[in-house]
């Protein structure tokens, strides 16, 4: 009987483990303590708690930017909620070159946009070291080949006397411009003194939505209730401000907060940083991920370049050239150009900030054409490293007692910087900013530019 129930029991344990059996040669990864170990490991651990401890405790995602359609993770100005009918509508303003409708001289009319200085192939800046607007002439590829038409003189250029900053990453600046003097809520709380010719900050917009009026008047761009008749733009305009009075809906403003939504939506979301920070850890190759080690350790980066645009609120001296320091640039207006190589002094017009800028976004640097800091006096990601390590200052004129105390404060062996370097080259840089252009404009006409040697350059007519 023993014997019975001894069998009885092997055959029944025999049955279990015959039902729960997988064979090991062919689905053993489907066992649970037979997998991999999950989660970052290495150098993507580490590179996460230093994301952690500069973060506060927020961790990776303190970095991310958000997709583009998600509005209502885009930080955007209370008086201009971002909605799809004026990013379609800004998206077009922005690259639409029928806003050139106020040149100085009658041949150009019609023949840049806001896209001539801040178009995707340069990153959403211009490609060279001094943007023109009016009076420039070809594009190239990526708007390197644009040079001044010289046909007209050059005093009636349309001339940035700053390398153009980009809009990209926009959205996280409550203030715009190299020396912020654009926008009248939070950092610029204060400076009101110093508004004068900045009625706009008055009304409280931030900086994107005030950089959008602004701009328009001084670019010589034009949007009013004929350009939006002619150019078949009424429908739009009607779709993004309907609760305006017809009055008051085809405007310079309307058409300033339709190219500011647009603007905030402008995001280096694709970038392989970015797919990083989402737990894609194979986007980055190990000396990246070094790279980004020294970024968030020791080369200090991260104390000025954080956040999801990598970018503070604050203003920093470096000690970088300006435009005169070249024969190869352009200073239209020597009087007011001491402001401008004053930065955040010319502005505020405190001493204490004199000759600091703001900081800029790091993402798609690589694409600017090779001209880095506000005067474009560098020519590579590493050049400006090494000259904040060496600490030496381009400018005999910037106040040493103001300088960044980073500056000449940083260590980095040569392979530390060339891991940096292409963090930022390659993490950084988002492949793919052409999704942000328009397929055509309502105009028909070419864009970013439409002079004839832009045509050519672009192939359109």
């Amino acid at each position: 009987m023993k014997k019975i129930l001894f069998f009885a029991l092997i055959s029944t344990l025999l049955a279990c483990e015959k039902d729960e059996y997988i064979p090991l040669n062919e689905e053993a990864q489907q066992i649970p303590f037979a997998k991999a170990p999950s989660g970052p490991t290495g150098l993507d651990k580490q590179i996460l708690d230093e994301l952690d401890a500069i973060s506060g405790g927020v961790g990776a995602a303190y970095f991310i930017l958000p997709n583009s359609d998600q509005y209502s993770s885009i930080p955007q100005d209370p008086l201009n909620p971002i909605t799809d009918e004026k990013v379609a509508l800004g998206k077009l303003l922005f690259h639409e070159t029928a806003t050139g409708g106020n040149p100085t001289t009658a041949s150009n009319l019609f023949t840049y946009s806001c896209a001539s200085c801040h178009h995707s192939g340069a990153g959403f800046g211009a490609g060279i070291r001094q943007g023109i607007g009016e009076a420039g002439v070809g594009f190239g590829t990526s708007g390197e080949a644009r040079v001044f038409n010289p046909g007209i003189a050059v005093s009636d250029a349309d001339i940035q006397p700053i390398r153009s900053p980009t809009v990209l990453n926009a959205a996280y600046q409550d203030i715009m411009l190299w020396n912020g003097q654009f926008g009248g809520s939070g950092t610029n709380l204060g400076t009101e003194a110093n508004w004068t010719n900045i009625p706009e900050n008055f009304i409280g917009f931030e900086g994107v939505e005030v950089q959008a009026i602004k701009g328009q008047g001084v670019h010589r761009l034009l949007v009013d209730g004929n350009f939006v008749s002619s150019f078949g733009y009424q429908q739009m305009f009607d779709d993004a401000f309907p609760s305006l009075p017809v009055s008051e809906r085809y405007t310079t403003q309307t058409a300033a907060l339709a190219i500011a939504a647009y603007e905030r939506t402008v995001l280096a979301n694709q970038s392989p940083w970015q797919e990083w920070l989402k737990g894609n850890y194979s986007m980055l190759s190990n000396d990246e991920k070094k790279g980004a080690k020294a970024f968030f350790g020791k080369g200090k980066c991260y104390e000025c370049h954080t956040g999801p645009a990598l970018n503070d609120k604050n203003f920093y001296a470096f000690g970088m050239g300006d435009f005169d320091n070249s024969s190869d640039a352009v200073v239209l207006d020597p009087v007011g150009f001491e402001n401008v190589k004053k930065g955040r002094g010319g502005f505020t017009k405190v001493a204490a900030d004199e000759y600091k800028f703001k900081t800029p976004t790091l993402y798609n640097l690589v694409d600017n054409g090779g001209f880095y800091g506000h005067g474009g006096t560098f020519t590579s990601v590493r050049e400006v490293i090494e000259y904040k390590i060496a600490g030496v200052p381009q400018s005999s004129e910037a106040t040493t007692a103001n300088l960044a105390p980073q500056f000449g404060d940083i260590k980095l062996n040569k392979t530390e910087i060339d891991n940096l370097v292409l963090f930022i080259e390659n993490s950084l840089r988002d492949p793919n900013l052409s999704r942000y252009d328009p397929d055509q404009v309502n105009s028909g006409n070419c864009f970013p530019n439409s002079d004839p040697a832009s045509k050519a350059d672009l192939g359109c007519s």
